[in-house]
């Protein structure tokens, strides 16, 4: 059978007058072994009723209750069940009800003789929030009354006696004799009764000695829960922060793990400086149906706040956004009731002084809360791991660039000897040969001495030409070329560098034919403004580029003019040739680039030919890019010009040397 009903409420019902008390786990034990000593120390035959919450407790004090029931015939003990507690008569009374029966929540024992009456009935208190603070089974609490009041205690074991004679209907004769000689008050009516002080004095004095010991036990070990928490809290953030070098992740990481930890509403960390106006909100936590904040754009000028951290260098906490001055000016309550800021925290993300980042936590709720010391301290001590990791991860992201930069530059080396050696080996071979054979034949056909003549002329033309793109490319990069920027005609400049292309390939191959050149440029168009030499240096080289990329007898190399971009030109070099692999687009600027390899090519130069563009046209303000499908599908190479404006003086210098 299962009763639902507590005795510890019909008690209060039936005495209204009567006070409950709170009790821990420990007072009750002590008093409850008090009233059964009283018992094992007199002469008198008591009632005893004894109502354990479950079978493992009654074990605890089995032997006692057998001691007892010497004393006595008249002993009940009441247990849930749980291995071999059940309804028997074995010296004393047992009494089984069901775990869902609400004597499972209860603690009771009442004791009447002859000479004295003892009552202790209790309800276990439940509280949710501490569920995980119970370090011992002393902190349990317990809640209802212990009295030695003889009408309340007789009260009480009435109640009792009629639920164990639901319990086992068998004992009702016994219990019927029980009332008769126990129950000297009957069933008086309590509404009115004032309770009786307690008797013993020593015992009160004891259960409060007891009861404050187990109060201060109860906050030592909150607080150590606490501390454990935090330095919990702690080392899980510095732990996972450790395991990542990518800055994003660190910041996510820490501000998940702080909002969890403390529990607050929203917690968010960005990145600033003490100059900032602004911070993008990228890293948030949110607890509960809070406004998001995440993406928006944070004042740090115009609040108040922030520039009182800056000043300080110390964390700031707000406990009641409604009652503080900061918040009329400048907008700040506004902000605090847009993002529903009852109590805010800020502390700063320091490394060495200087301002790297900034931890807000925000409270919403309704009710203020106070900023604790040691969470106001346990934040900070996030914070400092937070700039170390963060200073950490630039500092590796630096290094990875560095070791980019250092691999790039062994590669440019690589190149450049290979490129070198290369080109200079070729043409001084070539040249050795033809002075050598020229030298040690005087009787050489004329015919072949001028062949000699003309293959060594070349070679050394070949290398001046390195040698002077070298140089071209050291004064471009180290900024010594002063430039002659004045209005121009793009077609004569056109004109010059196919003249000059023709030129150049007619030296270099011998009378060797060109692709077809095609030139699309308009005499009309309006003029340009940049520095005339090297505007032509650009068209020729990447003309020849062109050329050197596309059939001689099937080719052709066009030159077209569109207007784009307002006051800008786009000049571009279109050619049917060999093409350029989509991905390669952008590195065949690069200084040293050769598709097929320094040392397999079959077209010469060094790669710094358009190098060489790119270095001329960003000069002048200009962009310029190539285009391509892919291989044998021709390619385009464009860049950008200004416009001359009349209204604008124009800047002359001495020309290049």
């Amino acid at each position: 059978m299962s009763i639902q009903t507590s005795v510890v409420n019909q008690l209060f019902e039936a005495v209204p007058q009567g006070r409950s008390q709170l009790y821990f786990k420990s007072s009750l034990t002590a008093l409850s072994h008090a009233m059964e000593d009283q018992i094992l120390a007199g002469q008198d035959s008591p009632l005893v009723i004894a109502s354990f919450q479950q079978e493992r407790y009654y074990r605890q004090e089995a032997a006692r209750y057998r001691r007892i029931a010497e004393k006595s015939d008249q002993v009940y003990v009441l247990a849930a069940p749980e291995t071999e507690f059940a309804n028997a008569s074995d010296g004393y009374e047992k009494v089984a009800f069901e775990p869902d029966d609400a004597l499972s929540e209860e603690w009771h024992l009442v004791v009447i003789g002859e000479n004295f009456a003892s009552c202790l009935l209790c309800r276990e208190k439940h509280n949710n929030s501490e569920q995980g603070d119970h370090f011992a089974d002393n902190a349990r609490r317990f809640e209802g009354i212990w009295t030695e009041d003889r009408q309340i205690t007789e009260k009480a074991a009435a109640l009792l006696l009629d639920r164990i004679a639901k319990y086992r209907p068998e004992l009702k004769k016994k219990i019927k004799t029980a009332k008769k000689t126990y129950l000297s008050y009957g069933v008086t009516d309590l509404t009115n009764h004032q309770p009786n002080a307690a008797a013993d004095p020593f015992v009160q004095r004891l259960v409060n000695y007891l009861q404050a010991g187990q109060y201060k036990i109860l906050k030592a070990n909150r607080s150590l829960a606490n501390k454990e928490q935090k330095e919990r809290l702690i080392n899980t953030v510095t732990a996972a922060i450790r395991r990542s070098l990518d800055t994003e992740d660190i910041l996510q990481l820490a501000v998940e793990k702080l909002g969890e930890g403390l529990g607050v509403c929203r917690c968010i960390i960005y990145r600033c400086d003490e100059a900032d106006e602004q911070a993008q909100i990228q890293h948030e936590f949110l607890h509960g149906d809070q406004i998001s904040i995440k993406g928006q754009s944070w004042p740090l000028k115009h609040n108040p706040l922030f520039q009182e951290v800056v000043a300080l260098g110390e964390p700031l906490g707000i406990d009641n956004t409604e009652q503080d001055p900061y918040f009329i000016k400048d907008g700040l309550e506004t902000l605090s009731k847009t993002c529903s800021i009852v109590s805010w925290l800020l502390v700063p993300v320091l490394y060495q002084g200087r301002l790297i980042g900034m931890i807000e936590l925000h409270h919403c709720n309704p009710e203020a809360i106070h900023w604790k010391e040691e969470d106001i301290a346990l934040v900070g001590a996030i914070a400092v791991q937070v700039g170390v990791a963060l200073i950490q991860a630039e500092a590796y992201n630096n290094l990875e660039d560095l070791n980019e930069q250092l691999a790039a530059l062994d590669r440019t080396r690589s190149n450049l000897v290979a490129i070198t050696g290369h080109e200079l080996r070729t043409p001084l071979s070539t040249i050795q040969v033809c002075l050598e054979s020229l030298a040690n034949e005087p009787d050489m056909p004329e015919e072949l001495r001028q062949v000699m003549l003309d293959t060594a002329l070349q070679d050394a033309e070949r290398l001046r030409t390195l040698v002077q793109d070298f140089l071209t490319l050291s004064q471009l990069e180290s900024g010594r070329v002063d430039w002659n920027i004045e209005p121009l005609m793009l077609y004569e400049c056109v004109e010059l560098a196919i003249s000059h292309v023709r030129a150049k390939r007619y030296q270099s191959s011998g009378g060797q034919s060109l692709p077809q050149l095609i030139n699309h440029v308009s005499p009309d168009l309006p003029l340009v403004q940049a520095d005339g030499e090297w505007l032509v240096e650009v068209i020729a080289k990447l003309l020849d580029n062109a050329c050197k990329f596309t059939d001689e007898k099937a080719g052709e190399v066009a030159i077209a003019i569109t207007a784009e971009e307002p006051q800008r030109f786009t000049v571009s070099i279109i050619d049917n040739g060999r093409g350029i692999e989509p991905k390669r687009l952008e590195t065949v600027f690069d200084r040293f680039y050769q598709e097929e390899g320094a040392l397999r090519r079959s077209a010469g130069g060094t790669g710094l030919g358009l190098a060489i563009c790119r270095q001329i046209v960003t000069a002048w303000g200009g962009t310029i890019w190539a285009e391509s499908k892919g291989k044998n599908q021709g390619s385009q190479f464009s860049f950008t010009v200004p416009l001359f404006e009349e209204a604008e003086p124009t800047k002359a210098s001495s020309k290049r040397t």
